[in-house]
């Protein structure tokens, strides 16, 4: 018994070794792999490394919608779109660092900010969802430690039926999906009625002080970017219901954050920094959004629009830009 259960345990390691659902292991078959895994944190460590991309999208589910076809034509380049659902600030800089680990010298770096970059206070790194620190480090033979387990042989099963064509992938092969409801379910009265703010905090009498050691960690991965990467940074474009009105306490973090950022921006020579965050045809209309914070995929194409004439160093009625490129 206890020699076919120790057979049993081998195969099973190497069955998930060979298989290598991750794509992340220094020796696994050669054979191209797609993304099984629901949870984005193990899923796009390989596109992260993948060499076909020279351009990323960094941000949570706010920029998940932006399709890389149509930034590679608005903006020139090949995009991976990475952006992880409730992807904290400090996630989002492992998967930064792991792109640039991978690839020296990015044509072009996006990053979308939304409530996240500007959560005041200790730094929070993780959510309830796991986080495969030995993916986003540079020794992957750490990872045939970390494999052996129930969830890993449950993801080499999928991947495995994934490369004989009977699985399916989560995600695209440049990170991109539809996360949304289909557009046919879409029902304006029931959106609408999601669309109501919040009670907000009046501000105090005395401004308090904001402090967003994410920013620290931003400014850290921007430095290690080379100078011909173009870097674009954006805050996206939340509901009218959900922007702070002026006299809250809200507001006064959000322009602390939107100040701590330009002032990262412009520490790193060149980066374009453009804002969504605001009253405009986009944010007021109702029907352009599922809830406060995702707006429907037609908006999507309209943002990148937008960001290429950001790029260009030119607003737009729907976003300002506060940093221009340099001239």
């Amino acid at each position: 018994m206890l020699g076919t259960a120790g057979a049993l345990l081998v195969a099973t390691y190497a069955f998930i070794a060979l298989v290598d659902p991750w794509g992340m292991l220094p020796l696994s078959l050669p054979l191209p792999r797609e993304t099984v895994t629901t949870n984005q944190r193990f899923s796009y460590p390989m596109l992260a490394r993948d060499p076909r991309f020279d351009s990323v999208v960094i941000g949570t589910s706010a920029t998940r919608l932006l399709r890389p076809p149509v930034l590679d034509a608005a903006l020139g380049g090949r995009f991976a779109n990475l952006s992880m659902n409730s992807g904290t600030a400090w996630e989002q800089t492992q998967l930064l660092a792991l792109f640039t680990r991978a690839h020296p010298a990015p044509r072009n770096v996006l990053v979308g900010f939304d409530m996240v970059w500007c959560e005041a206070g200790p730094l929070r790194r993780l959510t309830p969802r796991p986080f495969p620190d030995w993916m986003y480090g540079a020794n992957l033979w750490r990872g045939y430690a970390e494999i052996l387990n129930p969830f890993a042989a449950e993801e080499a099963g999928k991947q495995a039926l994934a490369m004989l064509g009977l699985g399916r992938a989560r995600y695209g092969r440049d990170g991109w999906a539809d996360f949304l409801p289909d557009e046919s379910r879409y029902d304006p009265p029931r959106a609408a009625a999601g669309l109501v703010p919040p009670a907000w905090t009046p501000a105090p009498a005395m401004p308090p002080d904001f402090d967003f050691p994410q920013h620290a960690l931003l400014a850290e991965r921007l430095a290690a970017l080379p100078p011909a990467t173009r870097v674009l940074l954006f805050f996206v474009p939340y509901h009218i219901s959900l922007q702070p009105p002026d006299g809250t306490l809200d507001a006064l973090r959000w322009a602390a954050c939107r100040a701590s950022i330009a002032a990262v921006a412009r520490g790193r020579p060149g980066t374009i920094l453009a804002d969504f965050m605001m009253p405009s045809a986009i944010t007021r209309e109702d029907t352009n959004y599922w809830d406060p914070q995702h707006y429907r995929i037609g908006i999507a194409d309209r943002l990148v629009r937008d960001l290429a004439q950001a790029a260009a160093g030119r607003a737009t009625p729907e976003l300002r830009v506060i940093i221009p490129p340099a001239r």
